[in-house]
């Protein structure tokens, strides 16, 4: 099984990318049963309550960025709309009646979408690539689609029509004549099934924008935090950090890979943001933490930091504007 065949690098090896010098985000079937077992998993409400029901306009001048659930995002930028990691299926999961469900539906239903004119995917893991929403969105609207390298392969495998392109960290594309998307690094990993882990690459984007520049992550621990600083240097201080701030328990197994609330102010601060939009959370239960405590340990961590930082953890329907 091959996703990407191209040149070695100090990340990719000829068969599966990699971090350099850092713990691995591997985990063994006994690390998955250790935490299974004897984790402490929080339990969940059925319906967790948020907005929906929105009709987003179809074009925004400005900026403005609408959290749809758990780590979609419509993105509306110098008349450009963006969807970053979009996700309509109720689970997140290879299967139709099995894995972990959506506790609030959408924020915009499908057919209340604006024109798509992008798609950003920055993994394949199912919460972040789903491949039923990416070949309706193909039918729909046609929008191009960028995603790190090898993640055309996964795509084209359930939505053989749609054309993604795919990029090494640090390679751009244009969007439009006034936005340019960088693909960049995040600490952490892929896979679709058992045997295809690290086969794709994964990342974040910088959009450099008229209105600023937007940091959106994906899924990211924070480890060394050596790629925020040098994510800061290439491409500017960020208007907005869009991060992840939930599934992040228990620590011994996601440290690696996640980071949490905490963290993620420091990933903020790191990159230089002004303001930062926590995601990834009261969406999907797929850790061990309670739903709502990624927003109040956020809150508790700014309380307690003096920095030029603002944060508001986004739940469906919350809408930032500069």
């Amino acid at each position: 099984m091959s996703y990407y065949n191209g040149p070695r690098s100090d990340h990719f090896n000829g068969r599966q990318f990699f971090h350099a010098g850092l713990p691995s985000t591997d985990k063994s079937i006994f690390d998955i049963l250790r935490w299974k077992l004897f984790g402490k998993r929080s339990r969940w409400p059925a319906f967790i309550p948020a907005r929906a029901g929105l009709k987003p306009d179809p074009r925004v001048e400005g900026l403005r960025i609408t959290a749809i659930g758990h780590a979609s995002l419509l993105i509306q930028v110098a008349a450009l709309n963006i969807l970053v990691d979009p996700v309509w299926s109720d689970r997140t999961s290879p299967f139709r009646s099995i894995g972990p469900r959506r506790r609030n539906p959408p924020s915009i239903a499908f057919d209340d979408l604006p024109p798509i004119h992008a798609v950003l995917v920055t993994h394949n893991h199912y919460d972040h690539m789903d491949t039923d929403t990416l070949a309706r969105l193909w039918r729909a609207h046609k929008p191009a689609v960028f995603s790190p390298l090898g993640n055309d392969a996964v795509i084209r495998k359930d939505a053989p029509d749609m054309q993604a392109r795919t990029g090494d960290w640090w390679h751009a594309f244009q969007l439009s004549d006034q936005i340019r998307a960088t693909i960049v690094p995040a600490y952490h990993w892929s896979a679709r099934n058992l045997g295809d882990r690290r086969l794709a690459l994964w990342g974040g984007f910088v959009l450099e924008t008229p209105a600023g520049i937007v940091y959106c992550a994906g899924d990211t621990g924070y480890q060394d935090g050596k790629i925020f600083a040098e994510i800061r240097k290439r491409c500017g201080a960020s208007r907005v950090a869009i991060l992840p701030i939930g599934a992040y328990e228990p620590r011994w197994f996601m440290k690696s890979q996640h980071a949490d609330p905490a963290q993620a102010v420091q990933i903020a601060i790191d990159c230089g943001a002004q303001h930062l939009l926590g995601v990834h959370w009261g969406t999907f239960p797929l850790t061990d933490e309670p739903w709502d405590e990624p927003a109040q340990l956020l809150e508790k961590t700014m309380r307690a930091r003096s920095a030029n930082l603002s944060a508001q953890s986004l739940l469906p329907g919350d809408i930032w504007e500069p």
